[in-house]
């Protein structure tokens, strides 16, 4: 298996083998060239290989022994970057630190995943997005006031605070080593990352626009105007016109009366607005609301599941989704000018690349 034509062509990246965040953010490597090899472990993996695994390459070492650490350490010295997602302090213990990394490849990037962060008193503590999402307010902020939060599946701190920040992380620091020559440790943590994403929700309350009390913000569903309706056939539209111009578009294509629904921006009428709209959306189908609003600048949308939108005209003429027998693969993203859209992806096979990755590092 040879890296995709990319940006990051010449890169290469070790990853120790792991869920959630670590393997996305090699996924993101791959997707743009980086020649990523993934160290998976004997034992059979939590989860088998997906789309994670797409662009990537595979060998299988115990690095419980003494072997297995000395080959890992001759592929780190012709390496880039290494990503690990153990709890802090493990690969210090195994040998394969950033400090006995570093003693054979100083220029190397060593991204680390964790939840809680290198330091601190809960760094040890096992924990879940879930837990981590939940001690930034992130979590709090969502669902319906005055039930328990509503878990955003796990986009929000694995793949959002995780991975992206992560990714973010490794690449700055490569830019900085091609001006020092050095390498760096990048500490990337869930709860950090998130806190970075709620950098919107501080901004507003700082001048007061926002509040902690859940579905009592513009954005959180107390808005009528932003917010999701059931239909008649029991699916859903998502309504999301916040400019006077685009509530005005919707308006002219609902059978309401604008003088009985009143000013838009009239918090006092919100719940009674709510259940107009309720009322009107509930009496088509999603299909046939879609049809009204398609093209039109009215933000309302139907609320389709991953199936729905790979095959939907908005997404498939833009082959955002590659259909690749079993798989449904999300395009690279972001896009870039100089790179064609890809129409095909191949995932790693567990230890397919073992003789020829070993053979490149010496051994």
């Amino acid at each position: 298996m040879s890296p995709r034509p990319g940006p990051l062509n010449g890169i290469k990246v070790i990853e120790l083998a792991g869920i959630g965040p670590g393997p996305y953010a090699g996924q993101l490597l791959a997707d743009y060239g980086a020649d990523v090899v993934v160290v998976d472990r004997p034992s059979n993996a939590v989860v088998p290989k997906g789309i994670d695994g797409r662009g990537k390459r595979s060998i299988v070492l115990d690095l419980k022994k003494p072997e297995a650490i000395d080959a890992l350490l001759k592929m780190v010295a012709g390496a880039d970057v290494l990503i690990e997602g153990l709890r802090p302090g493990v690969t210090e213990r195994m040998g394969v630190g950033p400090d006995a990394c570093h003693a054979i490849n100083p220029g190397l990037i060593y991204g680390r995943m964790t939840g809680w962060g290198q330091s601190g008193p809960w760094s040890q503590m096992a924990g879940h997005d879930l837990n981590y999402i939940g001690m930034t307010g992130m979590l709090n902020a969502i669902g319906k006031k005055g039930e328990p939060p509503m878990p955003p599946l796990n986009m929000v701190g694995d793949f959002g605070g995780g991975s992206m920040l992560l990714v973010t992380g490794i690449l700055t620091a490569l830019i900085e080593r091609a001006r020092t020559g050095k390498g760096t440790v990048v500490d990337a943590a869930i709860v950090d990352g998130t806190h970075s994403l709620m950098s919107f929700v501080h901004g507003m309350a700082g001048p007061g626009l926002w509040n902690v009390e859940r579905e009592s913000n513009l954005l959180d569903g107390a808005a009528p105007f932003y917010r999701c309706y059931t239909t008649s056939d029991g699916k859903f539209i998502a309504v999301g016109c916040i400019e006077p111009q685009f509530f005005a578009a919707m308006m002219e294509r609902l059978p309401i009366d604008a003088e009985a629904y009143g000013h838009q921006q009239d918090r006092g009428k919100w719940p009674e607005q709510h259940k107009m709209l309720e009322a009107v959306f509930a009496s088509k189908t999603r299909d046939e609301w879609e049809a009204i609003f398609a093209l039109t600048d009215a933000c309302v949308t139907p609320v389709l599941d991953y199936v729905e939108a790979a095959d939907h005209p908005a997404n498939a003429e833009r082959k955002a989704v590659v259909k690749d027998g079993k798989w449904l693969h999300p395009q690279v993203a972001p896009r870039l000018a100089s790179h064609e859209v890809a129409d095909g992806f191949v995932i790693a096979t567990k230890g397919g690349d073992h003789a020829s990755v070993l053979a490149e590092a010496g051994l």
